[in-house]
């Protein structure tokens, strides 16, 4: 009896396009191709232009896996059309920008996908899409792939959302703004706060387009293959645990330091990044406060320079990410007037930076951080505690892993959430927190003890690398067993 060949397997990979899910994507695509899978990587256009404009002076024919290809990957780059100019602003039309990627983008998509497998028919064709998104399963569905979600956040986050029929249930979603009860019903999670649960399952931002995309693609999620998660098993063990009660569940994080990333240089930061090494190597040891509130969020100019005081009051040393658009325009003056002049050696400001080689620096002794995901992972993976100030999305819910759970931070403010920000309570925060307190020694305790958790779970034999190659193994048998039906 002849045994049908086992196919090649070719995985088509579209993340959600910002910095926070770009940089997760890109190492998943390296890792994935290490593993002997073909990639073809997409980029949206806008994207493409952006990181060419950033570093490469506007050349648009850039390939930014052509190094991936010389070292032996086989990953393919091409790039895909959202339906809108380059020049449209999809961060201050976020609601019309999302409203047009839940309508019209899955046409798209579909588009894009029926090509590229008629274009290589003897390959076995997967999806790999950020959980984010609610085209993959009817696409898979249609085309008969195998599908497998991303979720970039942390497993708690995810369960939150996996769960919405139980918070609706219970009267949590949509959840009242200013309640403070307990949630205690959730397979998988210990008892949380309200005030706790991302701000789009409250009241007041139920019918904003986050919460229409996110509740849309959970249901859908609830088809996929395989979900992959960029945590790692130790520090959410239980709620991992239940999520793979319902489907094969995988925790593989924190990607983006697995060793296949840490050879390969792939550009992935949509802004041009300033060199803090030379200023952070002319100061000592754990002095230096690293100040970032990330890709995408917005404040407002009072919060701005309620920091900007209260770090001046502080005299501790610190390099300042102010990013442009952070106030929710592109106006670059946002810091108060005269601060340059009264910061001098005492503060960095960039417009951006690689953050990763400044956590790393001996010189830097604390994070004060809007509490994104990836921030929190790189911090923990430098041994760096957090002072968390969290805004939107899954930072608050993340702000309570890291000072509730992992006790590896502490609030900016008293509450954890308010976006009142006073500069004699940033101050008092700050200089507390840099200099040598004993909450501040109970914390570099907490933070070594995860970092090395970090570390060990991306050590050949660590949990997120067993899981990774169980995954392989898995998705493998998968495309397999599908190539066997057509």
């Amino acid at each position: 009896m002849d045994v049908k060949p086992r196919p090649h397997p070719h995985a088509i990979m579209i993340s959600v396009p910002y910095q926070g899910h770009i940089n997760p994507f890109v190492n998943l695509a390296l890792k994935l191709a290490s593993k002997g899978f073909s990639i073809t990587f997409v980029h949206i256009e806008f994207v493409h232009h952006t990181l060419s404009k950033a570093h490469h002076n506007n050349k648009n024919e850039v390939d930014f896996f052509s190094q991936a290809r010389e070292s032996g990957l086989d990953i393919r780059y091409t790039t895909i059309n959202d339906g809108f100019p380059v020049e449209f602003d999809r961060v201050i039309h976020f609601e019309e920008y999302w409203e047009s990627i839940l309508r019209d983008f899955p046409a798209r998509v579909d588009e894009f996908i029926e090509k590229t497998i008629k274009s290589d028919p003897f390959s076995a064709h997967f999806i790999v899409a950020d959980t984010s998104y609610s085209w993959p399963a009817t696409i898979a569905k249609k085309y008969n792939l195998v599908n497998v979600s991303f979720w970039t956040q942390p497993a708690l986050v995810f369960s939150l959302i996996y769960h919405l029929d139980l918070l609706r249930e219970n009267g949590h979603c949509p959840c009242k703004d200013n309640i403070d009860e307990e949630i205690n019903y959730l397979p998988g999670v210990e008892s949380l706060s309200t005030k706790d649960i991302m701000p789009y399952l409250k009241e007041s931002e139920s019918k904003t387009i986050v919460y229409t995309a996110l509740s849309t693609s959970f249901q859908l999620v609830k088809n996929a293959d395989f979900i992959l998660h960029n945590t790692i098993q130790e520090l959410e063990p239980t709620t991992l645990s239940s999520l793979n009660k319902k489907q094969p569940n995988y925790a593989i994080g924190p990607i983006n330091f697995s060793k296949i990333y840490l050879t390969t240089t792939i550009t992935k930061s949509l802004w041009s990044e300033s060199n803090c090494e030379n200023w952070l190597d002319s100061k000592p040891p754990n002095s230096v406060l690293y100040v970032s509130f990330g890709s995408l969020v917005q404040t407002n100019k009072q919060v701005i320079e309620e920091i900007a005081r209260g770090l001046l009051l502080s005299e501790v040393n610190f390099v300042w990410v102010v990013r442009a658009g952070i106030v929710g325009s592109y106006d670059s003056d946002v810091l108060p007037d005269g601060f340059i002049d009264e910061v001098k050696e005492k503060g960095l400001i960039v417009p951006w930076c690689d953050q990763i080689t400044v956590l790393s620096s001996p010189a830097v002794g604390g994070f004060l951080t809007h509490c994104g995901w990836n921030s929190v992972l790189e911090s923990m993976w430098c041994g760096v505690p957090m002072i968390c100030y969290p805004v939107t999305f899954d930072q608050p819910t993340n702000r309570k892993l890291v000072v509730d759970d992992w006790k590896i931070g502490v609030n900016l403010c008293d509450d954890g959430l308010t976006l009142l920000v006073d500069r004699f309570k940033v101050a008092e925060k700050v200089r507390s927190f840099m200099c040598g307190s004993d909450e501040n020694m109970g914390l570099k305790e907490g933070i070594k003890k995860v970092r090395e958790v970090l570390h060990g779970a991306m050590e050949i034999g660590g949990s997120s690398e067993g899981n990774f190659d169980k995954f392989v193994d898995d998705l493998r048998g998968k495309i397999y067993a599908k190539s066997m039906d057509t």
